[in-house]
């Protein structure tokens, strides 16, 4: 409706913490009947926006309307009753209830007597779902839910609470294919229902595929508001990060040198079979399939975090005890896991106590403050990691600079090897490009590289070989001049045909 009167306006929005400006000029108006894209580096300032329209943080500055009644929410109860909804990425449900009582938890239907109608409550969450077009058991215990379903039930809860404005903050960054495309047909169901749907996601294509109006934030402000369709991508990444981002995947010429690191008919029942590759000194090899096809199990497996059946890993010519990541690491291998916040980070620490965790314990050196700092501001200073102090704990800083403190971390520990699982998940597209730039530069240098990407094109960009994985096998091997989007996903998808060693079937 690109006429109707604006359902959320913001104007000149203001928020600071302390010395810190977080937002200095949020502007933001959205529309009912249409979804409209937030998009911006993390650090932009849509994370602070987005927690003033939930209620979470109230503003310095500026102006905040709801169906033009300014508002100033209190709290997030206040904005959901107001009819505002922010739907998280990880979504926080309580795993002992069923789906129906996680939708109607502290507002249950009563029947006489003040008993609970348990019958109306689940008629109710089987006719959200049929309105929304899924499929999902109202009886279901929510322990054990994807987080796609877990995101479903959340949409739910604030339909039955009449929400308005839904808010979805990176709704996508942990969905399969299949998952995305079913939450993209409830956002335009709720779209065509006249809501008002923001969108925040570093993905442009999805941004393209599903919304109607773009808003670009930097340094908490508002840069631009345009139709999707009267914008490139190219022309949203130049104002996201300020400057021409003349090639995200910066690939430096590299020679390969002596196998690094080698796997040799690696095994667990169930999981993977019979895998086997290596990795050259000076060469990023990608490992490619669709989700669900075992690589991040494979890694693991290599790096000694889960044990295996069969096979052996060889790092620089030693032989590693399967299930021991110390010995992992004192033979030089290092892994950035997939899921940085849970495995990859004690966000609770300081900076430098993070950065200096593993490499100062493999010198078996005391902790001293004096001694983590000088760490973690020299390899803090080579990545770039913007933080205000080093003490600072690494939950207060943006996606992205976390995962530099991750690669910082491991590369403190001078590894002949790095595994790297999905490194610029859920990160902006300025801070891709400087982790791609990092990788290669230090394949250049002489570290093996082993990649692991559910972006396929992160992987054909920085690759010098991909391998191909599906349902636990390793089906393809194609070097970067053979490696199209084309070629991997035959050999990635069941039933296709199989692809040579070196080039495309």
């Amino acid at each position: 409706m690109p006429n109707a009167a604006p359902m959320l306006r913001l104007e000149g929005v203001a928020k600071s913490f302390g010395p810190v400006a977080a937002l200095r000029s949020g502007t933001l108006v959205v529309r009912p009947g249409s979804i409209h894209a937030l998009v911006g580096e993390n650090g932009a300032g849509k994370s602070t926006l987005v927690k003033i329209v939930g209620g979470v943080h109230r503003r310095d500055a500026g102006v905040v309307e709801l169906d033009g009644t300014p508002v100033d929410f209190g709290g997030p109860a206040e904005a959901k009753a107001a009819g505002v909804a922010v739907i998280h990425q990880e979504p926080a449900s309580f795993p002992d209830l069923t789906v129906t009582e996680n939708i109607y938890l502290g507002r249950e239907p009563l029947r006489r007597f003040r008993r609970i109608d348990r019958r109306a409550m689940r008629d109710g969450a089987r006719e959200l779902f049929r309105s929304l077009g899924v499929d999902l058991d109202p009886d279901r215990p929510a322990e054990g839910l994807s987080i796609a379903d877990q995101q479903i039930v959340e949409i739910a809860k604030a339909i039955s609470l009449d929400a308005r404005v839904l808010v979805m903050d990176e709704p996508t960054a942990a969905l399969s294919a299949v998952e995305v495309r079913r939450l993209f047909t409830v956002a335009r169901g709720l779209r065509d229902a006249g809501r008002a749907v923001v969108f925040i996601s570093h993905r442009l294509d999805e941004v393209a595929d599903l919304c109607d109006t773009v808003t670009v934030m930097r340094d908490g402000a508002h840069v631009s508001t345009d139709a999707v369709a009267d914008v490139t991508p190219d022309e949203l990444v130049r104002r996201m990060v300020g400057r021409d981002v003349a090639e995200l995947y910066p690939k430096v010429p590299s020679t390969p040198g002596e196998v690094a690191l080698r796997v040799e008919g690696l095994e667990s029942t169930g999981t993977f079979h019979d895998v086997s590759f290596e990795v050259r000194a000076g060469e990023i090899v990608g490992l490619a399939g669709l989700v669900g096809a075992g690589r991040s199990e494979i890694a693991r497996a290599v790096f000694g975090v889960d044990r295996y059946d069969a096979g052996r890993v060889v790092v620089g010519g030693r032989v590693l005890t399967p299930g021991d990541p110390a010995a992992a690491i004192a033979a030089g291998l290092a892994l950035v896991p997939e899921d940085r916040r849970l495995q990859g980070l004690v966000v609770e620490s300081s900076v430098a106590r993070n950065v200096s965790s593993v490499a100062l314990r493999r010198r078996r050196a005391v902790l001293l403050p004096g001694a983590e700092a000088e760490l973690a501001r020299d390899w803090a200073g080579r990545l770039a990691v913007k933080a205000g102090a080093l003490d600072a704990d690494a939950t207060t800083m943006s996606g992205g600079n976390q995962q530099k403190v991750v690669l910082a971390k491991w590369l403190a520990t001078h590894p002949k090897v790095l595994i790297v699982d999905e490194p610029t998940r859920g990160i902006d597209v300025g801070t891709k490009a400087e982790v791609h730039r990092l990788l290669s530069g230090l394949a250049a240098q002489g570290l093996a590289v082993l990649m692991i990407s559910s972006e396929l094109s992160e992987v054909l960009g920085m690759a010098d070989r991909v391998l191909v994985v599906r349902e636990g096998r390793i089906v393809a091997e194609l070097d970067r001049a053979a490696a199209t989007p084309e070629a991997v996903m035959r050999a990635a998808t069941p039933g296709a045909s199989a692809v040579a060693e070196g080039g495309a079937a």
